[in-house]
């Protein structure tokens, strides 16, 4: 991208080169300098709504750790079109204290038109310096910008056009040495597990979601060695310059598939036993980490869902015998949701997340938009979860784990076809019921090499056909059978999912429509998608629908309503 340069043109070359070791010798020799803003350089040239607007800033300042605000930090201020003010967290980048220094920004303009920005530059928490002030123009695009929550069936972009997610968790890439008893081989495949492979494979079924670790083996950004993963560099410095980049590069890869991401964020290099939850220091530091990763990858459509912790109450009784008081962990989870809030202008989803046991107070942390647990061993309890929590605590709710087990000791081929049914019956069991993201299931490696990710394409169409029914309003209608039925109105069509685990076959299905009427109904060919024969019923009160499942089988069917 090209840049508007905010100040005088020999004096940008001048920054931007750096001073001499000999300049830097005679200014430590002098004392602290003075600090200033000595260059920005600004788009130059119309940007995207919804797009991206790059910021280069050169400064000099004093400081021991620029990755720690209380010492250095530096801010973009910005008026948006409408008069609304924000703050973006800027990040830096390279450079030495007393001398000259490198920051960026990362923007994404939500609104069309002119915004107005100023940088701030801060020292231990005084300001020291500011920019001149400078503008850039947003222009209208095709694109649609940040997710958001609305409601319990679905999220919706900035642009308004309503969203749901149906994918898979693809949480890391291989691992040099893995750990799995039976599937070692399998999981150490660096040619097919990465997201260059992946993710791509994951859009070309219709995935459209995902969710990935942040840890010491997968984006270990503040981790400087033992990584288990060749793709990652040791290093001395604060941030590891390798992980970094392979962030950089994985997101703008999930951008250009329209793939959007549930960042679990984790502890970072940290150690979570009581003190990280009350200790002053251990907070300040995962603030300087939340206001690092929002400064560098906030500013993406690619980014769903900011998740602070992947199974919170596992880490919360890691010693069983002195578990950590749930009442600090959902202390700390208000501290840092209103903080991560106050520094995201964005507004991305906040969530966390639970294996099987709730924290009380934890589902109704103020700056928390969703909840989620998840599921192992009782598939068929994700859709009476589902409406319970999402009931019981007013926000949308996601099962962000689900399987037919979770034990890695065990070899999953000698139980694979039951995995198999788990993992289209979670998909399903989301489609067709209040949550926004489908129950995502674990074990990728194992799932891609039984080409299980082929079955995410029928559950995602059937998920778009009922956004472009209803425009994103949906109804949960009830369904009686022999087995299991599910049923949701969007607009005039209606829609039905039979999953039967009986040992008899399925011949009808109730659904209680209320008032009186016609649907032309369709079977939804799962396999070749594609609708079979249509027939026309009628109804009053009751839709009493002949159908076709046999034992162990499951069926959909796309009802038009006159």
């Amino acid at each position: 991208m090209k840049f508007r340069i905010l100040a005088a043109a020999v004096l940008a070359v001048m920054c931007m080169a750096g001073a001499s070791a000999q300049e830097r010798n005679r200014q430590r020799a002098q004392g602290p300098a003075e600090p200033e803003i000595r260059a920005v350089f600004s788009p130059n040239r119309d940007v995207e709504q919804y797009g991206r607007a790059d910021f280069r800033v050169v400064l000099r300042g004093n400081f021991d750790n620029p990755y720690l605000q209380e010492e250095a930090s530096l801010d973009l201020l910005l008026t948006a079109p409408s008069g609304k003010q924000l703050l973006l967290p800027c990040y830096y980048e390279s450079g030495e204290s007393g001398s000259n220094s490198q920051w960026a920004a990362r923007f994404m303009p939500q609104e069309a038109g002119q915004y107005r920005f100023r940088f701030v530059y801060r020292e231990n928490g005084e300001v020291k310096a500011e920019s001149a002030a400078g503008s850039f123009t947003a222009v209208k695009s095709h694109l649609t910008g940040v997710l958001h929550t609305d409601g319990n069936w679905i999220l919706r972009y900035d642009s308004g056009e309503p969203f749901r997610g149906v994918g898979e968790n693809i949480c890391w890439e291989s691992r040099d040495s893995d750990d799995s008893k039976f599937f070692k081989d399998l999981h150490e495949n660096e040619d097919k597990y990465n997201y260059d492979y992946m993710l791509p494979k994951l859009a070309a079924n219709g995935g459209n979601f995902t969710r990935m670790w942040m840890n010491n083996w997968n984006f270990p950004i503040d981790f400087q060695n033992r990584f288990n993963n060749r793709r990652y560099i040791a290093t001395s410095d604060y941030m590891n310059q390798s992980a970094l980049i392979r962030l950089d590069h994985t997101v703008a890869l999930a951008e250009s598939l329209d793939i959007h991401i549930m960042l679990c964020m984790g502890p970072g290099n940290a150690r979570t036993d009581a003190s990280f939850f009350t200790d002053a220091a251990a907070k300040a530091r995962y603030r300087n980490r939340l206001r690092y990763i929002v400064a560098r990858w906030g500013y993406s459509s690619a980014i769903a869902m900011w998740e602070f912790f992947n199974e919170i109450d596992n880490i919360q009784f890691r010693d069983a015998d002195n578990p950590i008081p749930a009442a600090d962990i959902v202390a700390w989870h208000t501290e840092m949701a209103a903080y991560l809030k106050s520094i995201d202008p964005f507004g991305h989803i906040v969530t966390t997340s639970i294996s099987h046991r709730d924290l009380e107070g934890l589902n109704s942390v103020p700056d928390i938009d969703l909840n989620q647990k998840h599921i192992y061993r009782n598939t068929r309890d994700i859709p009476s979860t589902i409406l319970e929590y999402s009931a019981r605590f007013g926000k949308p709710y996601v099962i962000g784990e689900a399987g037919f087990e979770w034990d890695w000791n065990l070899d999953f081929n000698d139980f694979a076809e039951d995995m198999d049914r788990d993992f289209r019956r979670e998909l399903w069991y989301g489609v067709f019921n209040p949550t926004p993201v489908a129950p995502m299931s674990w074990w990728w490696e194992f799932f891609e090499d039984r080409d299980m990710m082929r079955y995410i394409r029928p559950a995602r169409f059937v998920s778009e056909m009922m956004l472009a029914a209803g425009k994103g309003s949906f109804e949960r209608l009830e369904a009686s059978c022999s087995a299991e039925a599910y049923a949701v109105r969007c607009g005039s069509r209606a829609f039905l999912y039979v999953f039967n685990p009986t040992e008899q076959p399925v011949s009808s299905v109730e659904i209680a429509m209320g008032g009186k009427g016609t649907a032309v109904v369709a079977q939804y060919d799962i396999e070749e998608l594609k609708t079979l024969k249509r027939k026309h019923h009628s109804w009053k009160e009751t839709l009493r629908l002949p159908v076709q499942v046999e034992a162990g089988g499951e069926a959909v069917y796309v009802m038009d309503l006159k």
